[in-house]
């Protein structure tokens, strides 16, 4: 496997060394499900996987609940052409669990036993593939199954050869320690950015001393700090995407985002880089985290924010980025370690 000119990290003890930027497949999904980004041209989205390829990035997450299904095909086209060993690694999820005859209810959190084991086999099918590199437990199951429950599953299909790696998304420190008991959490995947900090309280604390690998998601905030978004667009978002609904994108939120966004340029010029860069170079100077997850619906997005895989903010930029978190009062959660 290549990975250009993108230097490349360890992800904690699973043997993988990923760059430190890594294709996000959640908005190619597409439309018609509970957390869609609205419609989306599939052509596009295999040129994007495929420029991210080109450009080095090593790595590609997905979920089987991303577009129900429709992500992890797209995945596998994009891929179909490349040859093995020149292949990115890909990371899913499973745990979300969808009524095809209901699409656009909300997915069910199941961690029972039995159906990670129908999950993951449908994973394989999609992506086809004989062994996923990263299966991770999308988030804490409310069927009745604990976290034993599902981890004990995972780990055991690590040990069957289905999966090389196991990790959890959106898991508690408190969530962590009980699957540690089990057997050695691989990787961690929660949101993380400029605006959610919260994870760098406890997670990300934790992770660093257990040798848990973190890939964050979001990190730009669903685009709000690319530099791209304005008022405007946040209001004429469509019914069919999810950030129409979300707190961050209306009213006081908003503008405090924004503001926030804003305050990147000047640390962006510097560099010269987009805004977007430097959000997700933010996330990667905190200890503990391994890779960032950034999406892309065509190849220009990706080229906004491929410098931050090798860009390193200094000391004065990442002060100047605290200050402007505390001055504008976006989000929450710890502004610097």
């Amino acid at each position: 496997m290549t990975s250009g000119a993108l230097p490349t990290v360890p992800l904690g003890s699973t043997g993988l060394d990923i760059t430190r930027v890594g294709f996000g497949a959640w908005a190619i999904g597409g439309a018609d499900w509970a957390y869609g980004w609205g419609a989306q041209d599939d052509a596009d989205s295999i040129a994007a996987i495929r420029h991210a390829i080109s450009a080095g990035v090593n790595w590609i997450d997905t979920a089987a609940v991303y577009g129900l299904g429709h992500s992890e095909e797209v995945v596998a086209a994009a891929l179909r052409d490349i040859p093995e060993n020149e292949r990115p690694y890909v990371f899913t999820k499973c745990g979300m669990v969808w009524d095809p005859a209901n699409p656009g209810e909300e997915p069910a959190r199941a961690g029972a036993p039995a159906s990670i084991r129908r999950e993951v086999e449908q994973s394989l099918r999609r992506l086809r593939v004989e062994r996923i590199d990263l299966y991770q437990m999308h988030w804490p199951a409310d069927d009745g199954a604990s976290v034993e429950d599902y981890w004990q599953t995972l780990l055991d299909l690590k040990a069957e050869g289905k999966i090389r790696a196991a990790g959890l998304s959106n898991h508690s420190a408190e969530q962590l320690a009980l699957a540690e008991k089990l057997g050695h959490v691989d990787t961690l995947q929660p949101p993380f950015s400029a605006i959610r900090r919260g994870v760098g309280a406890a997670e990300l604390p934790w992770c660093a001393e257990n040798g848990t690998g973190v890939i964050v998601y979001s990190p730009m905030q669903a685009g709000l700090l690319t530099g791209a978004f304005s008022a405007g667009r946040a209001a004429g978002l469509p019914a069919d995407d999810w950030r129409s609904r979300s707190a961050d994108f209306t009213g006081t939120g908003l503008t405090a985002n924004l503001a926030l966004a804003e305050a990147l340029r000047p640390v962006a010029q510097r560099h010269g880089v987009g805004q977007g860069a430097v959000a997700v170079a933010w996330t990667l100077s905190w200890p503990g985290v391994t890779g960032a997850i950034v999406g892309a619906r065509n190849p220009a997005q990706i080229d906004g924010w491929l410098p931050a895989g090798s860009l390193e903010l200094t000391a004065a930029d990442l002060a100047e980025i605290t200050a402007a978190i505390e001055r504008t009062g976006a989000g929450s959660g710890p502004a610097q370690p």
